[in-house]
């Protein structure tokens, strides 16, 4: 199904059939096709492999809430050092609304993740090793949404659960509009412009499940902004990541003055997943780092 997917999306978007056939001539490093058009950016091939490492903590994530297991194996191999995954288990969710939609965002990630390796076939990197515990305990306190010493479980509830996939989720949307524009192959940009549409599908359903929660018990509003604010202090000097707002104004879409919607660079992508503000090739939800090309976070100026 993949694959057959993957060739009515060439057939779709590729203006000839000379531009349909560089889907696969530019995951090869050997085509000059794989650099940018200027020699000075990365690959197309390498951003897309930056995105399936971001694809792979996220299904990982989703399937280990929703099924109780990750990914099969044969789905995480490629280059690179394949890591594997500490922590994740089923969530017992309480309301049946998230629990479903979980299960549709676990089989949304899974077939990116088998997307995007088809894509990429020989070339595509494996799964790097991902920290689902103590990355999400050590990201609740430095944002205040507990206390030194206390555990966070994602796993543990629904609210749990829901404030660990906020912190994906926005990340995910930003990151993608981000690359979009590196992105030299316009077959590459239409399938990263379906990707970018999923995931912010994903966020405002988070967003707005959030909200919910915090109609109920106002000191969620709270705990989303602490959350939106440390993810703010690692990513640059920019002040753009935002809360849902409160009870008596909503902000479940986070845009800028004209009611676009931001971006990151990967850079500051990594500064976020590796909780660090500095440069570093590793950390936080990546112990070993990310596999590829692009691992180095960036710095205050990111």
């Amino acid at each position: 199904m993949v694959k057959k997917f993957i060739k009515e999306a060439v057939s779709r978007s590729a203006e000839s059939d000379d531009d349909g056939r560089k889907l696969t001539s530019m995951t090869d490093p050997t085509n000059p096709g794989a650099q940018s058009p200027d020699g000075s950016g990365p690959s197309d091939a390498t951003i897309l492999n930056f995105a399936l490492n971001l694809e792979y903590l996220e299904a990982e994530f989703y399937l280990r809430a929703t099924t109780g297991q990750g990914l099969p194996d044969e789905m995480t191999t490629g280059t690179g050092t394949r890591g594997e995954v500490t922590g994740g288990g089923m969530v017992n969710f309480s309301n049946p609304v998230v629990r479903t939609f979980a299960r549709e965002i676990a089989s949304d990630e899974r077939q990116h993740v088998a997307f995007l390796r088809s894509a990429l076939g020989e070339h595509a990197v494996s799964r790097p090793a991902i920290s689902l515990d103590t990355s999400f305990t050590a990201a609740a306190t430095a944002a205040g949404l507990i206390k030194p010493g206390e555990i966070f479980d994602p796993y543990a509830n629904d609210l749990n659960f829901l404030f660990a996939a906020f912190l994906f989720e926005d990340v995910g949307v930003s990151a993608f509009k981000g690359a979009a524009p590196l992105l030299s192959n316009k077959t590459y940009l239409d399938a990263a412009a379906g990707l970018l549409a999923t995931e912010a599908y994903h966020a405002g359903i988070v967003r707005s499940a959030l909200y919910n929660e915090g109609m109920i018990d106002d000191a969620v509003f709270a705990g989303v902004q602490k959350l939106s604010d440390a993810r703010n202090s690692l990513d640059g000097p920019v002040d753009d990541d935002q809360g849902i707002g409160t009870s008596a104004e909503a902000n479940l879409v986070p845009t800028d003055a004209d009611g676009i919607a931001y971006g990151r660079s990967a850079q500051s992508v990594l500064n976020i997943v590796y909780l660090n503000a500095g440069p570093t090739n590793s950390g936080g939800f990546y112990p070993s780092g990310l596999n590829g090309d692009l691992a180095m976070s960036g710095g205050a100026a990111s």
